[in-house]
């Protein structure tokens, strides 16, 4: 991929970094933040040391993903960034819609393609010198999984071999120009600008699903969507309950 292609084919102004193999572009960037001045994309075609949610690795292979991490200055503190994870789930998912794959959401951070795992989602924050905030947006998507990858996974995951056949820096600038254009949205009118979209993509809507926490189930009930928080609404034999994010995991009730 080609940092200046990326940037020209992309209509929003954000600088583009290219790197031909790192650890973690999070961590990269994160290292970095004190000295940046606007918003920042860094893709790798390799990525060793990938990180998921509550600590967790993100498998990928140059030919086959795209991983890259976005630093975007927000004002105030870390509070001001609540829900952001779930728009950027609806950011990626309209984009890749737009360009022909239809796929589903399932919360926290996740975005699915036939029930498995697509896209994930990994954001952490540093503050900014002088005021607010940046955040620091990881993203891994498979574009092509093959058989081995899938093995050393333990689970099946979700391709989308139509993008993998688009050139990678057209594809890279759309869903760049996506995410940019959401985050505007998002600081100016936080997550409940995009409760309602993220709703109708909701994998699991209607489905009893577990809530988990170091393996054991925490609560259970039916999905019936997110809040303007970006809090998971489980209707339970108690009533309805929002559900923060924190480090729990959510299945389908088996």
């Amino acid at each position: 991929m080609n940092a200046a292609n990326i940037a020209a084919r992309a209509r929003c102004g954000v600088a583009v970094d290219v790197v031909r193999e790192t650890g973690s572009t999070n961590a990269d960037l994160l290292a970095r933040a004190a000295s940046l001045a606007a918003p920042l994309l860094l893709v790798a075609e390799h990525q060793t040391a990938g990180r998921g949610r509550a600590g967790r690795s993100w498998l990928s292979s140059p030919e086959g993903s795209l991983t890259f991490s976005l630093a975007w200055r927000f004002e105030g503190g870390p509070q001001a960034l609540t829900g952001l994870p779930l728009a950027i789930g609806v950011a990626l998912a309209e984009t890749i819609s737009a360009l022909g794959v239809q796929v589903q959401l399932k919360w926290p951070n996740d975005v699915l393609k036939d029930g498995d795992k697509l896209a994930g989602i990994l954001v952490e924050t540093q503050n900014a010198p002088g005021g607010g905030v940046w955040a620091v947006i990881g993203i891994g998507l498979n574009l092509l999984m093959p058989d081995e990858m899938e093995a050393r996974l333990g689970r099946s995951a979700a391709g989308v071999p139509w993008l993998a056949r688009m050139e990678r820096d057209t594809l890279m600038a759309a869903l760049l120009d996506g995410l940019a254009a959401a985050l505007r949205e998002f600081a100016a009118r936080g997550f409940g600008a995009f409760s309602a979209r993220w709703n109708l993509r909701h994998a699991w809507q209607g489905e009893t699903v577990v809530l988990l926490d170091a393996g054991k189930v925490v609560q259970e009930g039916l999905a019936a969507g997110v809040d303007d928080s970006g809090r998971l609404l489980l209707d339970t034999a108690e009533g309805r309950v929002p559900v923060l994010a924190g480090d729990v995991s959510l299945r389908v009730k088996a």
